[in-house]
């Protein structure tokens, strides 16, 4: 097994732009009652749609779930060695599986409960074939909360093909031979595409696939659909294994500049070809733009990916007390948003007030009633314990130093 030394500013990059993925997901979810789509996919749809909007959704569904499974999966790495086994599998429980158990009734409730209320205005309610209730499994309406699903699968997938391998390999060269698999990847300028391949193949065999939507998220069944599992396992998998050498990423933050410019060009040409995929009546080359979209999306997800990772370790590799409190914020604003913010579309969604005015006011009431629950309600207490770990509050910390007393002369 290879020997990883820590080095703390490079994980707080990682958790950085770990924290930044979950807030992206707020962002995304307040721009989707806005989308200038041709029919409905949201509980409410405001009346002044926007085109800027939908560029963002667009932008912020390439990469933001890879990123955070890739960041998942090396973190996930880091605490299986330094907790072992069972402790990391306690550590995960209380986590993940508690917020999950805990925090879904809850929001489901919320989210039903906006949802019926949605539906006393002009295009707004419960989307077509909802969930029956109670759900019939596997069909179950996990919400928001799927990510937290997806994670428990695949810590559970990941040790138990790690004592396969360890039971296997006893003297290590099956697991250096994936390491030097792993290197020459990373080395490789074509490692976004290399990575691209298995979700690639995935859009690709599924004619029904959206562009616009991204990933199919696993949001409504218990058994999670093959193109998630293969897209963010691909990530995780591929986390696990990058902590076993981890000075390989500091290839990403050297190639920060072209895994952006790559990026940047990628996503434009998924967007235009996904517009042309969606035109009405169907061009006469219909499947070779679909075709050309797909492997787009696919090699614009890990180049995005790649560059985000890249240019949060170019630049926020320092300790930064904001970011890491937005870091350890996240998690639980990621939580509870949803609800939150879908009652605010419902509430502005008939105003005549221009798009930027009402997605500027969603977002400035959203976000100080958030992080306020989150200072005054989470942060300090036992959520905030279960979440992040304990947090000491600043006159916990100077107490011993007061109790101590002056230091010897």
């Amino acid at each position: 097994m290879v020997d990883v030394e820590q080095k703390p500013e490079r994980l707080h990059a990682l958790d950085a732009i770990r924290g930044l993925a979950l807030l992206l997901g707020i962002v995304l979810h307040a721009t989707m009652s806005f989308l200038p789509a041709p029919s409905r996919i949201w509980i409410i749809q405001d009346s002044h749609p926007s085109m800027t909007l939908g560029v963002l959704f667009f932008v912020i569904h390439v990469f933001r779930m890879t990123t955070f499974f890739l960041i998942a999966g090396f973190f996930a790495r880091l605490s299986f060695h330094r907790r072992g086994a069972w402790g990391f599998i306690k550590d995960r429980l209380q986590r993940i599986a508690l917020p999950l158990v805990i925090g879904w009734p809850i929001l489901f409730a919320a989210i039903v409960a906006v949802t019926f209320w949605a539906a006393s205005f002009p295009l707004g309610g419960p989307l077509p074939g909802p969930p029956r209730w109670p759900p019939v499994l596997p069909r179950f309406p996990l919400t928001h909360l799927w990510f937290l699903y997806v994670l428990l699968e695949l810590y559970a997938a990941v040790l138990v093909l790690r004592a396969g391998v360890v039971w296997l390999d006893p003297n290590g060269r099956i697991r250096a031979g994936i390491d030097h698999l792993i290197g020459l990847v990373m080395q490789s300028r074509f490692a976004p595409g290399i990575l691209a391949v298995p979700i690639g193949i995935a859009v690709c065999l599924d004619p029904t696939w959206v562009g616009w939507l991204g990933v199919r998220t696993p949001d409504s069944s218990l058994v999670t659909n093959a193109q998630a599992l293969i897209g963010f396992g691909t990530a995780f998998g591929f986390g696990w294994l990058l902590h076993r050498q981890v000075d390989l990423i500091k290839i990403l933050e050297r190639r920060w500049s072209l895994n952006s410019v790559l990026a940047v060009v990628l996503i434009a040409a998924s967007f235009f070809l996904a517009v042309a995929t969606s035109m009405q009546p169907r061009p006469v080359n219909h499947e070779a733009i679909r075709l050309a979209g797909d492997v787009c999306y696919a090699l614009a997800i890990w180049t995005t990916s790649f560059a985000a990772i890249g240019l949060a370790l170019r630049f926020l590799s320092n300790f930064s007390p904001v970011r890491r409190y937005l870091a350890d914020a996240s998690y639980w604003l990621y939580l509870i948003h949803l609800p939150i913010l879908m009652a605010l579309q419902v509430a502005v969604s008939q105003l005549d007030w221009p798009w930027p005015v009402k997605f500027g006011a969603i977002m400035l009431v959203a976000l100080p009633v958030m992080f306020a629950s989150y200072q005054y309600l989470v942060r300090y207490s036992f959520i905030g314990a279960v979440l992040n770990g304990r947090r000491m509050r600043p006159d916990e910390r100077l107490a011993p130093a007061a109790a101590a007393g002056p230091a010897p002369m």
